[in-house]
């Protein structure tokens, strides 16, 4: 029977280790945390989003230009698959009104459950607390509780995350002993820092919608949070990479009205309505809205500058918040020093899969769709070339 070693038990490593074990190898999957999956698991509190309802075509858009192995994992993994693995699990999903693809119980802990179980029932063997620390020859190199380890296997699968939210395992201290080229990492799906002033602390929590974020020339409508260190939300997410690498931020506080609907509704009598009230009623402006508008254009302007505000206000951002905090990363193994099944040219019998390969994915069940798609492709290349007879013990 021939090994296979998988380090990482997050989703790559896991749908690795289960295409490992059904093509009849003995798998081991090492995992540095106490717990398998901790990231899923956190995903999960808040609705475990599994894949994005659309189809093959505008799934693959959405990454924009991709390499050729990222491509083929997904064209081959799609929403479709996503969806049909998480039933094959016993979980029922649904689209929500955004076309998000759910599991109805909404967390992600009855579906780890079942796959865990499902592995095990194929000779899985899962290895916790063993925290990869290195490579010596052939040999990967493991502290554990019970001492230091040295594994040889017929093929390996690394499957170490990214470099976010290291609490949760995904800390990108591979990156210091792995033979690949990378790409410095980057933060990717986080929140941005701004100044606020006092009078905005009321708000924190506060959502901000509808609202239409415009970057670089677009506009983007979706949902923001005004939180203690600046603003955060679904819409900052899907505009992170852009206002990461130099755009600027204006937000559109009306997008649901034109400029002409807007001067209409200013125009009707105030009578003896405070300003602040007479904008909720005519237009609909919440008070975060209208915090918003005095943190950055006070003294509020008159007239067609006014309507000019509420359809483009300038937010100035400090920066992302902290690689650690965010989502996910980008940066990490770069495709040039894989071949397109995803092997280390300067280690044959090693496959890389996951948020550890040098790729982005916006937030919408992208990132764990993609993650599934490269540790499916990395595992199918690895039983083809384990038995091609090409290696011995890697």
């Amino acid at each position: 029977m021939k090994t296979a070693l998988v380090i990482g038990a997050g989703p790559a490593g896991l749908m690795a280790a289960e295409i490992l074990a059904d093509s009849g190898f003995s798998v081991t999957v090492a995992e540095a945390k106490k717990s398998p999956a901790r990231k899923l698991l956190m995903a999960g509190k808040s609705g475990l989003n599994i894949t994005k309802n659309e189809t093959d075509e505008q799934f693959l858009a959405t990454f924009g230009d991709m390499p050729d192995a990222l491509k083929s994992a997904m064209t081959a993994f799609g929403p479709r698959q996503a969806m049909a693995w998480a039933q094959g699990l016993n979980q029922v999903v649904f689209t929500g009104s955004t076309g998000r693809v759910f599991p109805r119980s909404m967390k992600a802990s009855p579906l780890l459950r079942t796959w865990l179980a499902r592995m095990g029932g194929k000779g899985v063997t899962l290895e916790l607390g063993w925290k990869w620390v290195g490579c010596g020859g052939p040999s990967f190199q493991f502290e554990t509780s019970a001492g230091a380890k040295e594994v040889a296997a017929d093929v390996t699968i690394l499957a170490c995350g990214g470099a976010s939210w290291a609490r949760l395992g995904s800390d990108g201290a591979w990156s210091e002993w792995i033979d690949a080229p990378l790409a410095p990492f980057k933060p990717a799906n986080m929140g941005f820092v701004v100044d606020w002033s006092s009078h905005m602390e009321r708000h924190f929590g506060s959502p901000v919608k509808p609202v239409g974020l415009i970057v670089g020339g677009k506009t983007h409508r979706g949902e923001i949070v005004v939180s203690r260190t600046g603003l955060e939300g679904g819409g900052i997410y899907t505009v992170s990479t852009a206002l990461r690498d130099g755009e600027t931020l204006t937000l559109d506080l009306l997008p649901d009205l034109t400029g002409d609907q807007i001067r209409k509704r200013l125009a009707r009598p105030q009578g003896k309505t405070s300003m602040a009230n007479f904008y909720r009623k005519v237009l609909g402006l919440t008070p975060v809205k209208m915090a918003l508008l005095q943190e950055f254009a006070r003294p509020l302007p008159t007239g067609n500058a006014f309507i000019s505000v509420l359809k483009a206000l300038p937010v100035p951002l400090k920066g992302p918040r902290p690689l650690d905090e965010a989502i996910s990363t980008a940066g990490g193994v770069k495709f040039d020093g894989m071949t397109e099944d995803l092997m280390l040219k300067n280690r044959p019998g090693v496959f890389c899969a996951g948020e550890m390969l040098d790729w982005e994915a916006p937030t919408g069940g992208y990132l764990i769709t993609a993650s599934l798609a490269t540790g499916k492709l990395a595992a199918e290349a690895a039983v083809r070339w384990a038995e091609s007879g090409s290696n011995s013990a890697i």
